[in-house]
């Protein structure tokens, strides 16, 4: 009877690192090492790029040396192919960290009903794995080397032998394979004794095309699921991984500044660092000038700012920025801004995001600005773009960017409806907008929507000019709300009417203050009465009693005179 213990000791499966940016990620570390994977694909989809790369990588990062066996190419065409990524071969090879070899199979040297078998390539996969000792392989393609059988049930027993003998041999291997019409691959068995299978796909749709990667199935480990578009250029291969659908984002209570000082008022100081913040207006409202500001204001302290442009050329925009005050420039040749200039429809969407991560990864920016959002909808459709920008937005939140996007409206469109409903993945979303009164249209801003901040629920007038943008409150009188030059005239009218209130109470001061000096004279005057009056009375008292006093001297002398006795 065997008894099941509760807690069991989980052995991770070992992987090699592709060191491709975002396969390891896709894969969760890498092939499987010292097993075999499969690369399968149509033609010009990558799969030797992709299996070359793994081994440069191997040698660079790893210090694993590696074997590419073609059964097609000639090493001297794979020597310059893979030249035009960077790198190169030959070096690797005079090191003895690669080994490049040519095997070329004549259908005439098989022959299924004698004792044929792989036994004379194995010691020729023996000799160069132990020539430089090499930990990973490269099978490119496996149908040249199987292309003469006709008889399946050896076809089947040789493959078998064959990957059997690499897992025997403990080599990471990577077997390239073209894409069958019914099957992975033309023999359709391949991806069966594979541990890991990757489908690589080359599509063109309304023109434009894009590459695709697919993990089918990988033995003894998750891995993700979806289509992921990667890139080619000359760096190697970028995968662009489906970020994470949990929304567990990190977020940030640190504030940055928008560059204009009235807006950061409007936001209660500022948008949330990592937040992402949608610009929409019809043409000429300043969508692009807003987003200059933030370049600006992100470069002024050191931080990175990526500037993705969709229509104009980076010589447009810093010329046009220039005439409000901005000089992007500098920070351009400190290397602190980053312009990517691209038509829309000159790649698909995923690839659009596949570039964007790749930039990014290696820019490492703190702003992205992308202007605007809305051409890339005109190159697909808007359920398209509206996927493809949901995912670029968690992929900025991943990386706690701060994004700036903004949307063109049209004139006869409501205006707080954008064309691919990005805004409801915006955090914060300002609206500009024209106004039209008394022949002339001015441009108004307010703010639709800020999350987890309080802000201004006011409309403010946008004013553009060489001194840069002026957010002012509009005029609000008896007619109305006022912009522009009846906004002016408004003001005007109330200066001059304040100018004339104050004078009229300046005089009613004057006057006042005339009648308390007067009053304070007349307290003075009769002070001085009343106190004349005071010693007059004084100076009578004293006289009486001095009179009364000789009075009575007088009375005795008199008495005396008479004969009287004089009182002891």
């Amino acid at each position: 009877m065997v008894k099941v213990h509760k807690e069991q000791v989980l052995v991770s499966l070992e992987k090699a690192p592709t060191g491709i940016n975002g396969l390891d990620e896709i894969t969760e570390g890498g092939f499987p090492k010292g097993r075999p994977t499969l690369i399968a694909g149509n033609a010009g989809c990558g799969k030797t790029l992709l299996a070359m790369e793994f081994l440069i990588k191997g040698i660079t990062e790893c210090n694993e040396p590696g074997v590419f066996i073609s059964f097609e190419e000639s090493a001297k065409d794979l020597v310059l192919n893979v030249a035009s990524l960077g790198y190169d071969l030959d070096d690797f090879v005079a090191k003895g960290k690669l080994r490049i070899d040519q095997v070329i199979v004549e259908r005439s040297e098989i022959e299924e009903a004698g004792e044929y078998d792989l036994e004379g390539l194995f010691i020729r996969l023996g000799y160069a794995i132990d020539s430089i000792g090499a930990k990973r392989i490269v099978l490119d393609t496996l149908e040249s080397l199987f292309s003469g059988f006709t008889n399946q049930a050896i076809l089947r027993a040789e493959l078998r032998r064959l990957f059997q003998w690499l897992k025997d041999k403990g080599m990471t291997a990577i077997i390239t394979g073209e894409r069958g019409d019914t099957s992975l691959t033309r023999q359709g068995l391949e991806e069966y004794v594979s541990d890991c299978v990757i489908l690589l796909d080359h599509r063109i749709e309304d023109q434009i095309s894009t590459r695709r990667l697919r993990v089918v199935k990988y033995r003894g480990s998750t891995h993700g699921t979806n289509e992921y578009p990667f890139l080619i250029d000359e760096d190697g291969i970028t995968v662009m991984p489906v970020t994470s659908l949990n929304l567990n984002h990190p977020v940030s209570k640190e504030r940055i500044s928008s560059g204009i000082e009235q807006l950061d008022v409007m936001l209660g100081g500022g948008f949330y660092k990592g937040s992402s913040i949608l610009v929409s207006g019809s043409s000429g409202t300043g969508k692009t000038n807003v987003s200059g500001y933030l370049a600006d204001a992100t470069c002024k302290t050191g931080a990175k700012c990526l500037y993705v442009a969709f229509e104009e050329s980076p010589q447009q925009i810093t010329r046009n920025l220039q005439s409000i005050g901005i000089n992007l420039n500098p920070y351009i040749k400190q290397d602190l801004l980053q312009f990517r200039a691209v038509r829309a429809a000159s790649q698909g969407l995923e690839m659009h995001l596949a570039s964007l991560y790749k930039v990014i990864q290696k820019f490492k920016p703190e702003v992205v600005v992308i202007d605007p959002i809305t051409t890339l909808a005109s190159s697909s459709n808007v359920r398209d773009a509206q996927n493809m920008l949901s995912r670029m937005m968690d992929m900025l939140k991943a990386e706690n960017i701060t994004a700036m996007m903004t949307s063109l409206t049209q004139g006869h469109e409501n205006l707080e409806q954008t064309e691919n409903s990005v805004s409801s993945f915006a955090d914060t979303w300002l609206l500009l907008r024209d106004f039209e009164v008394n022949g002339e249209r001015n441009r108004l801003m307010y703010v639709l929507k800020s999350r987890g901040t309080h802000h201004s629920n006011q409309v403010r007038e946008f004013i553009i000019s060489d001194n840069g943008i002026n957010l002012v409150d509009v005029y609000l009188g008896p007619e109305g709300m006022l912009t522009g030059s009846a906004r002016v005239a408004a003001e005007a009218r109330y200066k001059s009417a304040e100018l004339v209130r104050k004078n009229q109470m300046g005089t009613a001061e004057r006057k006042l203050e005339h009648k308390r000096l007067l009053i304070l004279a007349q307290i003075e005057s009769l002070k001085a009465e009343l106190a004349v009056q005071d010693t007059e009375t004084e100076n009578s008292n004293a006289n009486e009693e001095e009179r009364g006093a000789h009075d009575s001297i007088d009375k005795a002398a008199f008495k005396v005179s008479r004969g009287g006795k004089q009182s002891g």
